[in-house]
């Protein structure tokens, strides 16, 4: 299937496998799964892999790239050839994604907040997710050494590169939240208009009884991991009495507010989703300053979740938007208005999605 340079629309009932496509949109540009919680379930039942195959046209020419996913794991080639650490196939290649699960984020637990937030910083910082892997792996280390009981000896080892990985991690986030703060913040106000301002922080765990809080990121990653490192062996014997590390970066949350007021406390729904929008369209904003473009942006059926207004908010900023869109509906009407009225080359193309088969289809 060739994309528009601009919008494509896929229409069509649920359970047609309009999701499956933008899974095998996000999988070729990321190499993770977009809503499927492990790679396994992006297989067909009944088939023992999945393969996808797409061609981008880079700042270095167009590159074709295959993902497979097999026995739960991935690989992937690059004009032909296997590429040795696929995590970083891409570098500055970046894509947004926007589905209905974002929505709940507001009044949800902290994890989702935190992947949210990690998912933009990765497409402004390539190298994240790499050193995500190894904090996590670093992270269990440690777990498990707290479960066994483990000597204070054997921790130092686990704890430093622990340390030193997680103040890169924090500052990473605090940084991408500077760039994106105002960017989010005026979009919240094109969309929420009248209502308090929308404001975004980083609320680290320990941030008041561990020094860990804003004043230790603005000292640079050198004090940040001291401070992570000190809290570590403090926090020690209540570790391992939960089980568990208590601080660090895989503990800390996203703080959304209006106003003075909790968004997660206080917030409607219809303004917690118009929240995950502005964040979204402060992400995008963000990219398009630092790499002179607008990321790949994919939307799966949201527009049905969001109240009339915030849609036509939505669909016209696509509608303006420079750069490549994709986006699932139910109902073609409801995204009509992201076509955009200029010429031809430039309005949307839509496509009927039927039993896994695509096919082009007339605009609303």
């Amino acid at each position: 299937m060739e994309l528009s340079p601009h919008a494509t629309v896929l229409a069509g009932a649920n359970g047609q496998g309009k999701t499956n496509f933008l899974e095998a949109c996000y999988l070729l540009c990321t190499l993770r799964p977009l809503r499927a919680q492990r790679l396994s379930e992006l297989v067909r039942f009944g088939r023992e892999q999945a393969a996808v195959t797409g061609r981008f046209e880079l700042p270095g020419g167009v590159r074709e790239v295959e993902v497979t996913v097999a026995d739960g794991r991935r690989s992937a080639r690059v004009d032909g050839k296997p590429v040795r650490d696929p995590d970083e196939l891409f570098g500055g290649l970046a894509v947004v994604a926007f589905t209905p699960d974002d929505l709940a984020l507001v009044k949800g637990g902290p994890e989702g907040r935190r992947r949210l937030l990690d998912r933009a910083v990765q497409n402004r910082h390539p190298a994240h997710l790499a050193d995500a892997r190894d904090y996590l792996r670093a992270l269990r280390s440690r777990n498990q050494l707290l479960r066994e009981g483990a000597p204070e000896a054997v921790h130092e080892a686990f704890e430093e590169p622990l340390s030193r990985i997680g103040a890169r991690l924090r500052l990473r986030r605090e940084q991408l939240l500077d760039e994106l703060r105002g960017h989010a913040a005026r979009a919240f106000a094109e969309v929420a208009r009248g209502e308090e301002p929308l404001q975004l922080a980083y609320h680290a765990a320990g941030r008041d009884s561990d020094g860990l809080d804003a004043d230790a990121a603005l000292r640079g990653e050198d004090e940040l991991a001291g401070r992570l490192l000190a809290a570590f062996r403090r926090r020690l014997p209540r570790d391992r009495e939960r089980g568990y590390t208590s601080v660090g970066p895989h503990a800390d949350d996203l703080s959304l507010a209006l106003g003075e007021r909790p968004a997660r406390l206080f917030a409607s729904q219809g303004q917690a989703r118009a929240v995950v929008l502005a964040f979204k369209i402060g992400e995008i904003e963000n990219l398009r300053r630092v790499h002179g473009r607008a990321p790949l942006l994919l939307l799966d059926d949201v527009s049905s979740e969001l109240d009339p207004e915030r849609n036509t908010y939505l669909m016209r900023y696509l509608g303006e938007l420079q750069g490549q869109v994709v986006l699932t509906t139910t109902d073609p009407n409801l995204v009509a208005a992201a076509a955009g009225s200029g010429p031809q080359s430039v309005r949307a193309v839509f496509h009927a999605v039927r039993e896994g088969r695509i096919e082009r289809s007339e605009a609303p």
